[in-house]
């Protein structure tokens, strides 16, 4: 019998790349997470949108001229909210402060304290100011939720699970590129043998 294994352990083909293609389950924490900056980036566009709304209003009446710089600023740092939840390596490496996540909360609550700063005018359509509240509003939370998340030392972890799956994928393509390489030479040693 242990001959038998033996000539059948021998004659099975070499292992092909699929079957070593190591099936990671995604990380729980990371879907969580991007999940959430997805929803705090929606929050910061549409106050980019609310604070654009009423910057176009204050300049077209003429009447608050200071108010509608007030909101062009909300407009760009909240854009910038924006653009920071996507996580860019460019803006990360030029802002390292945002990696941390209560400061990145501060940001954001201090973006939903801009755009909710001003007070309601009479004459402004309802649907704008449930607008304002609604992102403002939105984009507090979420910030208190990067604040609260910061200091309980989760953003640490979600980088150190990031790393881990990076480190996992590179090591993944390096076996896939062994056993490419493997597998090419030993049909050049066939063809050597031959």
């Amino acid at each position: 019998m242990a001959r038998g294994a033996e000539a059948g352990e021998t004659s099975r083909p070499p292992p092909n790349i699929q079957a070593l293609r190591v099936r990671a389950r995604p990380d729980p924490l990371l879907i969580v997470c991007r999940c959430f900056s997805f929803v705090t980036a929606v929050a910061a566009v549409a106050c980019v949108f609310v604070n654009a709304l009423f910057a176009v209003r204050s300049f077209r009446n003429g009447s608050d001229i200071f108010g509608g710089i007030f909101r062009c600023y909300a407009v760009a740092i909240s854009l910038f909210v924006a653009v920071a939840e996507t996580e860019w390596g460019f803006i990360i490496k030029i802002w390292r402060i945002l990696e941390y996540w209560a400061c990145r909360g501060m940001l954001q609550i201090f973006v939903a304290v801009m755009t909710r700063a001003f007070p309601v005018v009479s004459g402004e359509p309802r649907y704008l100011v449930l607008l304002q509240e609604i992102s403002s509003y939105l984009l507090l939370a979420c910030g208190l939720t990067y604040v609260i998340s910061g200091a309980s030392c989760i953003g640490f972890l979600k980088r150190s699970r990031q790393h881990q799956e990076t480190t996992r994928e590179q090591a993944a393509r390096d076996l896939e590129e062994l056993m490419r390489r493997k597998e090419e030479l030993e049909a050049l040693l066939i063809v050597d043998r031959t």
